[in-house]
């Protein structure tokens, strides 16, 4: 029996088996996909929906460059804050407190609270206005049931099977890879303003661009990567920070690239799936006032068909599942680190009670916003934006904090990361900067 034929030992395979090699990398793969996959995932929220939607009605395929030349920029950021939790074992509000400020932790925090309970609140309407287009009913009654059910899972179920529930549920972004594919779509003229950047340079188009932005590279996902490597490790009895275990630095830290590179690619590449849709749609028919992405998936019933439609809508249901525990979650290890609370979705309520009760506080809230007179879609937009301002500062401080020796040790960013960190900052900066000038 040659080396390259099936050998069975007590019911294993032998590991000269190719297909047993590549299942088992497969395996490796899809477990190294963790932090970086769900913050991806959760990057396109229904209020990015809205967001990209409106971009695609209003601008055509004009904005798909943008996707491609955030890409990188987007990726570096969030594995500096990746890195920063697992080599600290810390979240970004608890480096803050441990080495700066406490009016710095404060000013931040505040903001991130206010910008994830908006988005939060926005995305339960969106999943509630997509219920009742599909199904009919209550728009408001879907809303509470939407809080209830994802507070209620990312209180009560075990950390383990939680984390499997949202990497199962990033699946639903295929869903705009489908719709892009129901509806007929000039590729050749995709490619070239994807390859070619194309804008005209007036209020509406910088405005755009700093809410695509903003909903692309946002806070949110800085706090909540950084947090979940750090509690992984937690998690994990033999895993240990970097600072403590440096001989695991090697691994992880090629584990955080690729989990990273790949939910930031899997995010960006949808966000253009869904300007595609939307330019050849809407913008094609004349319709360049989107305002939320429900009203997206309306505006494509009569243009594309119920298929298109009902995949459009599926979508912004799936991605809001994923989406809110995270807006929370974060909002939750901000404010927990803050105030040096126990955190940690791998703690039980009765362990972590202010933390639980900061996720439970944080969905209500979002879903008053959309039982009281406050414009969901106004603020949807300007929390994009203020995203995309708030973000200038705190990437600041994150760039910092990781060249920092006193909060990373030998850990601070080699020269190609620091550089596309900074590169990061400066395109928000200048971006956040062009609304004074217009």
């Amino acid at each position: 029996m040659t080396d390259t034929e099936l050998r069975v030992e007590d019911g294993v395979r032998a590991p000269s088996d190719p297909p047993t090699l590549r299942t088992n990398a497969l395996r490796r793969w899809i477990k190294a996909l963790g932090p970086g996959l769900i913050t991806g995932a959760s990057d396109d929220d229904p209020s990015g929906i809205a967001t990209y939607s409106q971009a695609g009605a209003q601008f055509g395929y004009g904005f798909g460059w943008l996707m491609l030349f955030s890409f990188p920029l987007m990726a570096a950021i969030q594995e500096i804050c990746a890195r920063i939790g697992r080599v600290t074992g810390l979240g970004i509000s608890g480096n803050i407190r441990k080495y700066y400020s406490r009016s710095l932790l404060r000013a931040i925090v505040v903001l991130l609270l206010v910008a994830n309970i908006v988005n939060l609140g926005a995305d339960l309407g969106a999943m509630g206005d997509a219920l009742r287009l599909m199904v009919g009913g209550p728009a408001k009654l879907y809303v509470v049931l939407f809080a209830v059910g994802c507070a209620a899972l990312e209180i009560y179920s075990r950390y383990d099977r939680y984390v499997r529930i949202l990497k199962w549920a990033t699946l639903s972004l295929l869903a705009y890879v489908a719709t892009a594919f129901a509806v007929h779509v000039p590729w050749g003229s995709v490619l070239r303003h994807v390859v070619v950047p194309s804008m005209e340079w007036n209020r509406d188009s910088i405005l755009m661009v700093v809410a695509v932005l903003g909903t692309t590279i946002t806070p949110y996902c800085f706090f909540w990567q950084s947090s979940q490597e750090a509690e992984d490790e937690e998690a994990d009895p033999l895993a240990h920070p970097l600072l403590v275990a440096p001989d695991e630095a090697r691994a992880q830290i090629g584990r955080i690239r690729f989990d990273t590179y790949f939910g930031m690619g899997l995010s960006n590449l949808i966000s253009l799936f869904i300007i595609v849709t939307t330019a050849a749609t809407l913008r094609a028919q004349g319709i360049t006032d989107i305002q939320t992405s429900a009203e997206a998936a309306q505006a494509l019933r009569p243009i594309a068909g119920d298929l298109a439609f009902v995949l459009f809508a599926s979508g912004i249901i799936g991605i809001g599942l994923l989406a809110v525990p995270v807006l929370a979650g974060s909002a939750a290890y901000a404010l927990g680190e803050a105030f040096g609370w126990r955190t940690g979705l791998s703690r039980s309520p009765g362990e972590a009670k202010a933390f639980y009760g900061a996720i439970a506080v944080a969905t209500i809230v979002g879903v008053a916003i959309n039982l009281v007179a406050i414009d969901p879609i106004k603020a949807l937009f300007w929390a994009a934006v203020l995203n995309g301002i708030v973000a200038v500062p705190l990437m600041v401080v994150i760039m910092l904090m990781a060249a920092n020796p006193r909060v990373m040790g030998s850990f601070t960013l080699p020269l190609p990361l620091k550089v596309m960190g900074w590169a990061c900052t400066l395109v928000m900066a200048l971006a956040a900067g062009g609304l004074l000038l217009v």
